[in-house]
């Protein structure tokens, strides 16, 4: 088995009259992703996905297409290093990270084709299945929130992700009223979406504490280490962040200042399934836990899901539910959770296929041409940047 060239394919999705869910980046007009396919000789392909802009996920796998071209796919940790050292003098993080970290999720689902074995398998796990979260429950009216957690619990989720971020009123009662409506059986994650000060995050934070959260995710933007530092284990909810991290570089910087509890390594960001197996080991090293981002796509959710179904001291893997057609409807076969787990394939590699008629129908004609809009993680044009105005602590 040699490998014959890799393609990718950037796939845009428009909300219904550009108006998705609201947070503190503004209303969210459409979505983003980028597949990654690795072909080889005998006709088998990998399936991986990066989540950054599309035109630069298409640079670096154009230029990295060349180097892989002939090699054995199985040979994963080998052809990283590779990557790694072709684009470390533009890379080591950010969108480089990302696009061969899509590589390397191709290459791990066509080593465990090869072995006849799925990936959770190969990596060491025992059951086809792994702890996961809906994440939703954006900006609402409490009213709306507590029907969005009533219809989590129906599709078969016990543990859920909010955003606050709005107001210190909002921030502490729409957790208490989320919380209440999904009962002291349900865990409740709260995202402050980089929105606070250190005084602030201690006064939510406390709240947070009271109510019983599971977690308290990235109240600081992720360059502020020290802030994130200055909380940790000050106000009885453990501490997560590393959905803006990339390597193994990024997330020991993370641990060794003792930022977090949980780090969030994701396999579409931070440099592929190879990258987050280091980073969980890293993260064990520390007595830390790991709970891998997933936003982008049905194939990063089941890429991450590998590591957790294999990795003891993973917490959790994240499934976005707002309405996103790359998780909803990307793959032959839907996702499914029941009670709490998503339910993992016995079948070779990620054990998923995809829908041809999907990936064509939200297919992006140009990935150097993107119509404007806020892609919740990515603006472009300057009338879509509306980010909310200051922080109301008072």
């Amino acid at each position: 088995m040699k490998i014959d060239h890799i393609e990718a394919i950037h796939l845009r999705y428009e909300y219904p009259n550009q108006h998705g869910f609201e947070s503190s980046g503004g209303i969210t007009s459409a979505r983003l992703t980028s597949l990654v396919l690795v072909h080889t000789d005998d006709g088998k392909v990998g399936l991986g996905s990066a989540y950054s802009h599309p035109a630069l996920v298409d640079i670096v796998v154009r230029q990295l297409d060349p180097l892989l071209r002939g090699s054995d796919p199985r040979e994963v940790e080998t052809l990283w290093e590779a990557m790694y050292g072709f684009t470390r003098w533009y890379g080591r993080k950010g969108a480089a990270m990302s696009a061969l970290g899509g590589i390397d999720v191709a290459l791990w689902d066509l080593r465990g084709q090869a072995a006849d074995k799925p990936v959770w398998k190969l990596l060491g796990g025992q059951t086809p299945s792994c702890p996961a979260y809906a994440s939703s429950l954006l900006w609402n009216s409490m009213d709306g929130l507590r029907a969005e957690a009533q219809r989590h619990l129906s599709k078969g989720f016990r543990r859920m992700k909010m955003r606050l971020g709005r107001d210190l009123d909002y921030d502490v009662n729409a957790p208490r009223a989320v919380k209440r409506e999904i009962g002291p059986r349900c865990d409740l994650m709260c995202d402050a979406s980089m929105r606070y000060t250190v005084d602030v995050a201690k006064r939510v934070g406390s709240e947070l504490a009271q109510i019983g959260v599971f977690w308290f995710e990235e109240p600081f933007a992720p360059e502020n280490l020290d802030a994130f530092a200055t909380l940790r284990g000050t106000v009885g909810v453990p501490l997560a962040a590393g959905e803006n991290e990339f390597g193994l570089q990024g997330f020991t910087e993370l641990v060794h200042r003792q930022a977090v509890d949980i780090v969030q390594a994701d396999a579409s960001r931070c440099g592929g399934i190879t990258e987050v197996l280091r980073v969980a080991e890293l993260a064990d090293r520390a007595a830390l836990k790991l709970a891998p981002h997933s936003w982008s796509d049905a194939i990063a959710i089941f890429a991450n899901a590998q590591v957790v179904a294999a990795t003891p001291h993973a917490l959790t893997v994240e499934v976005d539910q707002t309405g996103n057609p790359f998780v909803d409807e990307l793959l032959s076969e839907p996702l499914k959770v029941v009670d709490g787990r998503l339910q993992l394939s016995e079948r070779p590699g990620l054990g998923i296929e995809l829908n041809p008629q999907v990936v064509e129908r939200l297919r992006l004609a140009d990935p150097y041409h993107i119509p404007d809009g806020w892609y919740s993680d990515m603006v472009f044009g300057a009338a879509w940047n509306k980010p909310a105005g200051p922080y109301q602590a008072d």
